[in-house]
């Protein structure tokens, strides 16, 4: 046997070798193919039940309000009575100035309103003064209008004298000018005090007003915290002088936190105010899931609010996918099992399967309303010391100062409507 035929008897021998490993990687082939099948079905049936009703992003922000502490005065800081990470409650008195100036102006104000009250009363007790006064002149009048007819009657007899007559003739004119002159300044008098109490007299209103300001000048020399939450951003110090409006800390309330989400332009299409959001965020891992819902859409993309909004008006323009804040709305209950701190991250998931508002209709069907009444205490409290000092000084004779309960009452209500 030659070399030759050596060769094919070989090659006929490993043919029948080769055929198991081709069958072999054919079934693995097909294996694979089916698996890659199931998995695309699978993916493909996940993504049309429930991937494409969802709208993601790890571009989102814990975001709050930072509410200012800012004197309403002038004055020189005696007093701070909290520091960053502390937690204070709406009321609670963060910095006081030197109140010794606003003292002496309170006081004097004060005094000047009890002197008006004494003065305008005095004007209510002269009511009844000039209206005896004028029951006094028709009296003389009517006594001298008597001696003039008397002294007429027995004039031809001669036991009275012309000039008798004549001095009663002017008694009556005299009398007649006093009981005028009486009647005028009963009705001046009233004129100043008619359709008014002590407590609503003009007078008494302007000098009540200056006892508001300067109570109110006083009282804003210590700076409550408007609202409850974390001081942040303290920059006062004892003894600095501070204007109005210079910032000197910053109270966050974190029980109002919400998220901004910055959705890509190509994710809005789908998303409504309303729909729920699912929300992780990185400070607790997976192991805490947020709840909350969409609730406005900004007026504009990051980039068009920025400090240097791009300009892409130029021949090396190239587009760049920009992204919109987005509001979403924090369960209460939850932020306060698992508290937020502004500007952690979070992992958003919007369910965008349902319904709510246009893009369009965004900003007008969701409000929020933000309020503090710390400032009104002081003006309560200023009305109440003003009553109290009317009532103090108020004649208490005649029908006009008889109640002086409701002289007090009337002036905190009037004073709380102003």
């Amino acid at each position: 046997m030659n070399a030759e035929n050596k060769t094919e008897a070989t090659a006929v021998k490993a043919a029948p070798a080769a055929n198991p490993a081709s069958g072999k990687r054919k079934r693995m082939l097909a294996a694979l193919g089916l698996v890659s099948a199931l998995v695309a079905i699978g993916y493909g049936t996940y993504y049309y039940t429930v991937a494409r009703f969802h709208e993601e992003t790890d571009d989102a922000y814990v975001n709050g309000n930072l509410v200012q502490i800012t004197p309403q005065v002038a004055g020189t800081v005696v007093a701070v009575n909290a520091d960053d990470t502390q937690v204070v409650k709406a009321g609670e008195p963060l910095v006081t100035l030197d109140p010794a100036d606003a003292r002496i102006a309170l006081a004097n104000a004060e005094a000047a309103l009890g002197q008006t009250v004494r003065q305008v009363s005095a004007l209510y007790v002269n009511n009844d003064v000039l209206a005896a006064t004028v029951r006094q002149r028709e009296a003389d009048l009517s006594r001298a209008q008597s001696d003039l007819r008397r002294r007429t009657e027995v004039t031809e007899t001669g036991a009275v004298s012309a000039e008798d007559v004549s001095h009663a003739r002017d008694a009556v004119r005299i009398a007649a000018a006093a009981l005028d002159t009486a009647r005028e300044q009963l009705t001046a008098n009233h004129a100043l005090t008619d359709r008014s109490n002590v407590a609503e007299h003009p007078s008494v209103q302007a000098a009540a007003a200056k006892v508001r300001d300067a109570w109110l000048s006083n009282a804003r020399n210590t700076l409550p915290a408007p609202v409850t939450g974390y001081v942040a951003r303290r920059s006062v110090q004892v003894g600095q002088r501070v204007a109005p409006g210079n910032p000197m800390m910053a109270v966050v309330p974190l029980d109002g936190v919400w998220v901004d989400a910055n959705f890509k332009e190509v994710q809005l299409r789908h998303l409504r105010i309303g729909q729920p959001v699912e929300l992780r965020a990185d400070v607790y891992g997976g192991t805490v899931t947020y709840h909350g819902k969409v609730v406005g859409f900004a007026a504009g993309t990051g980039s068009a609010f920025s400090a240097l909004p791009a300009q892409n008006a130029t021949g090396n323009w190239i587009k760049v996918v920009q992204r919109l804040p987005v509001r979403i709305e924090l369960d209460p209950a939850e932020l306060r099992a698992h508290p937020l701190q502004i500007g952690l991250s979070m992992l958003v998931d919007v369910n965008i399967k349902g319904s709510g508002a246009e893009l369009s209709t965004a900003n007008t069907s969701y409000r929020t309303r933000y309020a503090t009444d710390v400032f009104q205490r002081q003006g309560e409290e200023a009305d109440r010391e003003i009553a109290r000092i009317i009532a103090l000084n108020a004649s208490q004779d005649g029908t006009q100062n008889r109640a002086q309960g409701a002289l007090a009452n009337k002036v905190v209500a009037k004073g709380g409507r102003a």
